[in-house]
């Protein structure tokens, strides 16, 4: 997991404690009604004709951001500012934070070279309710949240009520109680602005898919993979352009 000075919430329940049966129906209740929600804003979003080239987006709106504030990570005078929109249920959103992230932190962000920003772009109801809880967890613990999301992806993103039950339970591991696992997901204003930030990403920014990567204004193209992002960033190998000797 990875960003941190605010506590995520209250202290935990008691595993075994009468609360947290009752707390499940209660959550329930109010994330059967965001997926209701979420289905209906998911599927009406705008959609770009799949088969048309692809165009960059104003670099200005796109560093201006949507409804949600970004929550930057590394040096904020960065020569290069990255991206993210992904889904807390995309696996291929997990593979990168799971495999390619640890080395692209090291090499780009802890060096000073890579300001990055996740944006969210959920494509499910729970996917929504996922965002909405790193959100909760505050700017502090937004990133070791979203890291903490994708490690356990597997085992809570199932569908039905064992999804929601599951996310429950990361959720509680995290640190949050259940009555503010509940308040967390009963936020009206919250819920709206992820979907918000989602229909612009796809709307005015092209996104469609993914993860989808934009480096300084610009789609990373490939397969999201180091090489990728060393070839965007300059980290690859470079070609000797000094003349030759004699």
């Amino acid at each position: 997991m990875a960003k941190t000075d605010k506590k995520p919430t209250e202290e935990t329940d008691d595993a075994s404690g009468g609360k947290s049966k009752t707390g499940l129906y209660i959550i329930g209740a109010v994330v059967i009604a965001l997926l209701i929600v979420g289905g209906f804003y998911l599927r009406g979003s705008g959609k770009p004709d799949p088969n048309a080239p692809k165009q960059d987006p104003d670099m200005a709106e796109l560093m201006k951001g949507g409804p949600l504030p970004d929550i930057p990570l590394g040096n904020a005078n960065a020569p290069y500012t990255v991206i993210e929109y992904a889904s807390m249920t995309c696996p291929h959103c997990a593979h990168f934070q799971n495999e390619v992230y640890p080395d692209f932190k090291k090499k780009y962000i802890d060096t000073g070279k890579v300001k990055f920003i996740f944006r969210e772009f959920p494509l499910d109801g729970l996917a929504v309710a996922a965002s909405m809880l790193s959100r909760c967890a505050g700017p502090d613990r937004f990133y070791p949240m979203i890291h903490g999301l994708f490690e356990t992806q597997e085992t809570w993103a199932v569908p039905g009520e064992a999804g929601k039950e599951k996310l429950a339970l990361i959720a509680k591991q995290a640190g949050f109680s259940q009555e503010a696992f509940d308040k967390c997901l009963a936020d009206k204003k919250l819920f709206d602005k992820i979907v918000e930030e989602r229909r612009q990403a796809n709307e005015d920014f092209g996104v469609d898919s993914t993860p989808s990567f934009f480096v300084n204004g610009k789609r990373l193209g490939g397969g999201h993979e180091m090489s990728d992002f060393d070839a965007a960033l300059g980290g690859g190998k470079t070609k000797d352009t000094s003349p030759p000797s004699g």
